[in-house]
């Protein structure tokens, strides 16, 4: 069987597979290749939405150091090919239930899927704010995470969007990579005045005007304009914030709570209070990179694999 970026045929009819996996970015097709390699069949559901779709590099993973996100799931899906019993599905899982044999999941086309255990590793879905000129340059040179892409903007003018706690604490974690940082609050309500204190201390700017929009040229940012006609110069940026959320609600609709910031509560190798039931990767914490994603897929196929063998070993009974 030939893995192309993605796929699209119907598998055998009544087919029960030992695991299906929700989310085929770093931590769905780590887990498929420990499964794979453990001649357990799998099939993986990906709707072709990564969330760092929009970045022109991944950084931190040894040896994939700078490699675009696209070509980084083309290879994983490459490796997979020697794996007969780990099969690729595009489409968007929609429904999952509980069953006497394990799980069926429901697509968005109406095709079911039956399974002995469920993997979701559908990650999470930014949602950013409504800023004039955020999307041409996020990405680019406006980023999420320091620890991702920290290193090439190390020492410049850094942007810093946001508000609030969150944004105090990220910021203390960006001074590693730039003294010169201008927080920009959008018109919200920003910080007290100890927080203020210790930024100022520090050289922090904070610009509590609302952004009127950002300038860049070719995705590289230039400027913050405010809505009062100011323009502040930056050849950089983070997002304290993207809006985060879960990629998909069969979690919950299985049964599995949620905490108080909305992730879902997991056990150890993310396992949960559903039997077979295992949430991975961002779906799990929020934000994990891709070194974190495929250590957890990884880590929760080998349990899933002890689990699927003391099964059968049990039936031999």
């Amino acid at each position: 069987m030939i893995l192309v970026l993605f796929s699209t045929w119907r598998w055998p009819e009544l087919k029960t597979w030992d695991v299906t996996i929700i989310g085929g970015g770093p931590a769905g097709l780590s887990a498929a290749m420990l499964l794979g390699r453990s001649v357990r069949s799998v099939i993986v559901i990906d709707e072709g939405e990564p969330r760092n779709a929009a970045s022109k590099a991944a950084h931190g993973y040894l040896t994939r150091d700078g490699i675009p996100p696209a070509q980084f799931l083309q290879l994983a899906r490459e490796n997979l090919q020697a794996y007969p019993s780990v099969h690729w599905q595009k489409g968007t899982a929609v429904h999952a239930e509980i069953t006497g044999y394990g799980f069926e999941t429901t697509l968005a086309d109406g095709q079911t899927v039956q399974s002995r255990k469920l993997i979701v590793a559908s990650g999470m879905r930014d949602h950013l704010p409504p800023i004039q000129g955020l999307h041409e340059a996020y990405g680019l040179s406006i980023f999420p995470c320091p620890f991702c892409d920290g290193w090439e903007r190390r020492n410049e003018p850094l942007a810093l969007i946001g508000h609030g706690r969150k944004t105090f604490e990220y910021v203390k974690k960006l001074y590693n990579w730039s003294k010169d940082i201008f927080i920009f609050t959008n018109g919200a309500t920003a910080f007290d005045s100890d927080q203020l204190d210790e930024m100022s201390a520090r050289g922090i700017k904070v610009a509590d005007e609302r952004i009127e929009r950002l300038i860049s040229v070719d995705g590289m940012l230039q400027a913050v304009v405010l809505a009062d006609g100011t323009s502040i110069a930056r050849s950089g940026g983070f997002l304290a914030d993207t809006g985060a959320r879960e990629a998909s609600d069969i979690p919950a609709r299985l049964g599995v709570p949620a905490d108080q910031n909305g992730k879902y509560e997991t056990l150890a190798h993310g396992k949960t209070a559903v039997d077979g039931l295992y949430i991975i990767g961002d779906a799990k914490n929020g934000f994990t990179g891709i070194v974190g994603a495929a250590s957890e897929g990884y880590e929760a196929g080998t349990v899933l694999v002890q689990e699927l063998a003391l099964e059968d070993w049990d039936r031999c009974r």
